[in-house]
């Protein structure tokens, strides 16, 4: 409990700080981002923070591990938190994909050895990716303004309110025994950081690297709440996503110089 309130301190004191921080030159606002300021100065810590620690363990372990158990890791995670998603099928009223995924998981779960691997979308079915975030844009809740959490990353107010009941729903939460539950929770961690590793290069040679990641969090996070059904291309629309926002935050071109002989005003 005091682990829990001190980063909650620490992401309060970040906040505030972020205040400070400077936009780049010739960068435009946003109206979705109206606390850009306080945002920029959290996503300067998270990356600062990516960089020096998890970035650098997903590498290693990229690296290091075998593709067949990185797939094997990422199928189990994925399976183990699938509960999570059969329930926000319900709670959107798709009793369709409520059924697929019910199936999905018991298939995964037994020939599958626990999710280990994915006999599901060898047999057609596919997997879905909902959340409460998603649910809450079903009921009617608005977006709200687009912000930056500490050590989650992008976000806007409205998926920021559903990582709560998120972290609830996750089957990981039940599990008492630390032994097996910081693990869990590490390896989910680094899993999901290793996943974003081809996007690596693209953010870094942004000209505004925060301008660009926030454009392409909300384009997506806009499509999943209408209609947004994980297909097994969504990865690569995402990363076209990221090239498309990528031309909208180039630097902007330097102004014309004047004409010879022409008086400086």
């Amino acid at each position: 409990m005091r682990t829990t309130t001190r980063i909650c301190l620490l992401g309060l004191a970040l906040l505030y700080l972020g205040g400070c921080a400077t936009l780049p030159p010739g960068s435009t606002r946003s109206p979705r981002d109206p606390w850009e300021r306080m945002n920029r100065g959290t996503w300067k810590f998270n990356t600062a923070l990516d960089h020096a620690v998890l970035r650098p363990i997903a590498r290693g372990y990229h690296r290091t591990l075998p593709q067949f158990a990185q797939t094997g890791v990422s199928n189990f995670l994925t399976n183990l938190a699938y509960p999570k998603v059969m329930i926000n099928d319900l709670l959107q009223g798709q009793m369709r994909a409520f059924g697929n995924d019910t199936a999905r998981l018991l298939l995964n779960s037994t020939l599958g050895i626990g999710g280990l691997f994915d006999p599901a979308s060898a047999a057609g079915l596919d997997r879905n990716d909902r959340d409460f975030g998603q649910t809450f844009g079903k009921w009617g809740m608005k977006t709200g303004p687009y912000v930056v959490l500490p050590f989650f990353g992008p976000s806007d107010v409205r998926d920021a309110f559903g990582k709560l009941p998120e972290y609830f729903a996750d089957p990981r939460y039940f599990i008492k025994n630390p032994w097996w539950e910081y693990p869990l929770w590490a390896v989910g961690i680094v899993n999901a950081r290793v996943d974003l590793l081809p996007l690596d290069p693209t953010v870094d040679s942004a000209y505004d690297p925060y301008a660009l990641t926030r454009n392409v969090y909300l384009q997506n996070r806009d499509f999943k709440v209408n209609g947004g059904a994980r297909s097994s291309e969504e990865d690569e629309r995402e990363r076209k996503l990221f090239e498309e926002a990528s031309q909208d935050d180039a630097p902007p071109p330097p102004k014309p110089a004047p004409p010879a002989g022409t008086p400086p005003k």
